[in-house]
C-alpha cells in the first residue's frame, strides 16, 4: 500500500484558489443574488421606491403571451444553433483532418472567425443579407426569392440562426480536430482492412470515440445559444420583426433596460437561470450515460 501524500502547506492551496473564488463571487453569485432579491420586488424605474410583491412578478411573466413567445423562439433558436454549429464543425474537422498539404493553414483559417465579436459577426451577416444593399440579398432577389428579413419573421430567425452558428463553428472545430487527432489510426486502418467503407468507419469507430467531446460541446453550445447570442440578435434584428427573434435573454434586456420594468426583468433572469441549470442537469443525467470514455 503506497503512503498517503500530504501537502505540507495548508494555507497555500486556499490562497491559490482565492482569486478564482473572488471572481466567481463578484461576477456570478453576487449578480445572481441581486436578481433573486429584485425578482420579488416592484420598483419604480429610478429606484426611489420598492415594494415587496412575492411571486407576483413570476405570475405576471408566466402569463404574458410575449414571454411565452420568447420561450418558443428560444427553443427553436437554441436547438437549431447547437445542431448546425456542431454538425458543420464536425464536417469541416473531418475534411481538414484529411488534407495533407497546407493542413495548418486550413485549420488556422477555420479557427479565425471565433475571434470576431458577436456584435461584429451580426453586423457582417446583416450587411451581406440586408434587403437594400446586401450582396447575397441581391442574389436571392434576382433568383426570384422574396428575401426581406426586416419584415418577415421566419427569414429573420433563419438569418440569426445562421449568423450565431457561424460564430460558434470555429470553437467546435477546434475541439473536434483535437479529438480526431487523438483517435489511433490503427483502429481505422484495421476497419478498412476488414472491408468497412469510409462512412461506416466514421459512424462505428470515429464518432463513438468523439462522444466525450461531442457531449462537452453540446453543453457549451446550449449555454452559448441561451446567453452569448445576445449581441448577434441585437445587431441583426433587435428582436424583430414583430418579436419574431426575441429570445429569453433579449427579452430580459428589453424589459429591464428599455422598458424599465425591473421586477419582471429580474424574474425573467431567474427563470432563465433555472432553465439553463435544469437543461445542463438533464444533459449530464441522461445524455452522458450514452457517452463512452475510452
Amino acid at each position: 500500500m503506497s503512503p498517503r501524500v500530504t501537502f505540507p502547506n495548508k494555507i497555500l492551496p486556499y490562497a491559490l484558489l482565492l482569486p478564482q473564488l473572488v471572481i466567481v463571487g463578484i461576477f456570478f453569485y453576487w449578480p445572481a443574488s441581486q436578481a433573486l432579491y429584485q425578482s420579488v420586488l416592484r420598483e419604480d424605474p429610478f429606484g426611489l421606491r420598492s415594494t415587496f410583491v412575492g411571486l407576483a412578478n413570476f405570475r405576471r411573466v408566466l402569463n404574458d403571451p410575449n414571454y411565452l413567445n420568447a420561450v418558443q423562439n428560444t427553443a427553436v433558436f437554441s436547438v437549431a444553433v447547437a445542431f448546425l454549429a456542431m454538425a458543420v464543425a464536425l464536417l469541416l474537422a473531418v475534411m481538414a483532418d484529411k488534407i495533407i498539404k497546407g493542413k495548418g493553414f486550413y485549420r488556422t483559417m477555420l479557427i479565425w472567425p471565433y475571434a470576431v465579436a458577436p456584435a461584429i459577426a451580426g453586423m457582417v451577416w446583416l450587411f451581406m443579407f440586408n434587403p437594400t444593399m446586401g450582396t447575397f440579398a441581391f442574389m436571392l432577389r434576382s433568383s426570384g426569392y422574396a428575401w426581406d428579413p426586416l419584415l418577415k419573421g421566419d427569414q429573420a430567425m433563419l438569418l440569426v440562426i445562421v449568423a450565431a452558428a457561424w460564430k460558434q463553428i470555429s470553437y467546435n472545430f477546434l475541439f473536434f480536430v483535437a479529438g480526431l487527432q487523438a483517435i489511433p489510426k490503427t483502429l481505422i486502418e484495421a476497419a478498412a482492412i476488414d472491408g468497412a467503407g469510409e462512412t461506416k468507419r466514421f459512424w462505428t469507430i470515429v464518432f463513438p470515440l468523439l462522444a466525450p467531446i461531442t457531449f462537452f460541446l453540446l453543453v457549451i453550445n446550449t449555454t452559448y445559444a441561451f446567453f452569448d447570442t445576445f449581441g448577434i440578435i441585437h445587431a441583426v434584428t433587435g428582436g424583430g420583426p414583430g418579436k419574431a427573434t426575441e429570445t429569453l435573454v433579449y427579452k430580459v434586456y428589453h424589459d429591464g433596460f428599455v422598458n424599465l420594468i425591473l421586477g419582471d426583468s429580474a424574474a425573467q433572469s431567474v427563470i432563465l437561470m433555472v432553465i439553463v441549470i435544469a437543461l445542463t442537469a438533464i444533459q449530464f443525467r441522461y445524455v452522458e450515460k450514452k457517452v463512452h470514455y475510452g
